[in-house]
């Protein structure tokens, strides 16, 4: 479990997020929560493979975050818990990623466990938009 020292130093040092299960739909989590990192100077890049090519939120929207050109600081799942495994192997290929970020109620203990060995700084069952207000985590600056 993150405390919240460990919660505002990942909000801190990322720049660059990939948002995996963005969505079109304005009333659905992923795009007010894409919206609102935008908002606090995130540079957010939807993913998904339904709307792969087309653009969202000003952002082009990407099938994986394997097909995702340059770093990527932090992946945020919007997604099935047992989807997840997947994610994290496409972000431990990168090789560039830093943390794992799993929205409220997406946990995968396994994922978690082979994101952790593998270095990254990994969140479960948060939401930055919570977490960034709570803890007074400030605008991002690039």
């Amino acid at each position: 479990m993150a405390t919240p020292e460990q919660l505002r130093k990942i909000l801190e040092s990322v720049r660059t997020i990939a948002l995996v299960g963005a969505s079109e739909k304005p009333h659905r989590d992923s795009h007010t929560v894409m919206a609102f990192l935008q908002g606090r100077g995130y540079r957010v890049i939807p993913v998904n493979p339904r709307l792969a090519g087309g653009t969202l939120l000003g952002e082009h929207v990407y099938p994986n975050v394997t097909a995702i050109p340059g770093k990527i600081d932090m992946v945020d799942l919007f997604l099935a818990s047992h989807r997840v495994g997947a994610v994290v192997d496409e972000a431990l290929r990168r090789g560039d990623v830093d943390a794992i970020w799993m929205q409220i109620g997406v946990i995968d203990e396994d994922a978690a466990a082979q994101a952790e060995s593998a270095g990254l700084q990994v969140v479960m069952d948060r939401c930055p938009k919570q977490e960034i207000p709570r803890l007074g985590v400030p605008l991002a600056t690039p």
